[in-house]
């Protein structure tokens, strides 16, 4: 839908059943708690059926609960305060303890990545890491412990990448600097997004490099730069970054790529073991 979701279902409400009228109003009064909200949790709060909030987001015109959700999502991405977030998550919360909170909305998550990500954008990004004779990644606050984990198991595949995150002793733009045609950026960043990021994709942009951006929707900035961008759910609730869906994927580039890497990864691992067993410790894989 190209017109804003909130104009959508403000038009749409006219025709609408009582119930579905009362989560119309909510939706419109709320739409930034409701944009966290799984079908469930919002009938809860209407005092509806969750049939019902099923029901009215094809009444008023979209494909289900999880695109009109991710309407709203997109509407307000990047704009909550966190003193608004942590306001949010507590009522969101209400009365459930925060381990079974936090848990459900970390599954909800990687189902929606699930649901949005393209496989054939998967399949080029494998691709495009493969053929890259250099691999850099970036990934600044937060961030930076997905650019780590991906950097450290592609090292151990091929021992030529590269991680760019947060160094007091340089500026992000300088570690861009041996950057060639032959080689890939995968920048990873999430609302707020990083200047810094962008900034260095622009450069790259301009070398020649492949880029792979791995972000939360097509509104980002970084998918206008990216040759390929993957999208994966990270919402902010309280003043945490939600990585568990993101790690999910790097988790899945990772192992697709070790599979069709030219290396022997069994025997490279024999070789590690025997290391350990030699002089002490335990097999880190």
């Amino acid at each position: 839908m190209e017109r804003d979701v909130l104009s959508v279902i403000e038009a749409a409400s006219i025709g609408l059943s009582k119930s579905q009228r009362r989560i119309a109003e909510y939706l419109l009064e709320n739409y930034d708690k409701a944009a966290f909200m799984s079908a469930s949790r919002l009938a809860s709060f209407i005092q509806v059926s969750e049939s019902t909030v099923v029901r009215f987001a094809a009444e008023v015109g979209y494909d289900g609960y999880p695109e009109m959700r991710r309407a709203i999502q997109d509407m307000i991405r990047g704009t909550l305060a966190g003193s608004q977030s942590i306001s949010i998550a507590r009522d969101i919360r209400g009365s459930r303890d925060i381990l079974t909170h936090t848990l459900s909305s970390d599954i909800d998550l990687i189902r929606q990545t699930m649901e949005e990500t393209d496989i054939n954008d998967f399949v080029s990004a494998v691709e495009t890491i493969l053929d890259a004779e250099s691999i850099y990644i970036l990934g600044l606050k937060s961030e930076s412990y997905l650019a780590s984990i991906m950097g450290l198991y592609f090292n151990r595949i091929f021992n030529n990448s590269h991680v760019i995150s947060e160094n007091p002793g340089a500026e992000v733009i300088e570690r861009c600097v041996g950057f060639t045609d032959k080689d890939v950026l995968i920048a990873i960043c999430f609302p707020n997004y990083s200047k810094r990021t962008i900034r260095a994709m622009q450069y790259a942009r301009g070398v020649g490099l492949k880029i792979i951006a791995i972000t939360d929707s097509s509104f980002s900035p970084l998918s206008e730069i990216a040759d390929i961008s993957l999208y994966v759910r990270n919402d902010k609730i309280s003043f945490l970054d939600t990585l568990v869906a993101p790690l999910s994927l790097v988790n899945a580039l990772v192992l697709a790529v070790s599979e069709r890497a030219p290396v022997d990864m069994y025997a490279d691992f024999e070789h590690r073991e025997r290391v350990w067993d030699e002089y002490g410790g335990h097999a880190q894989i």
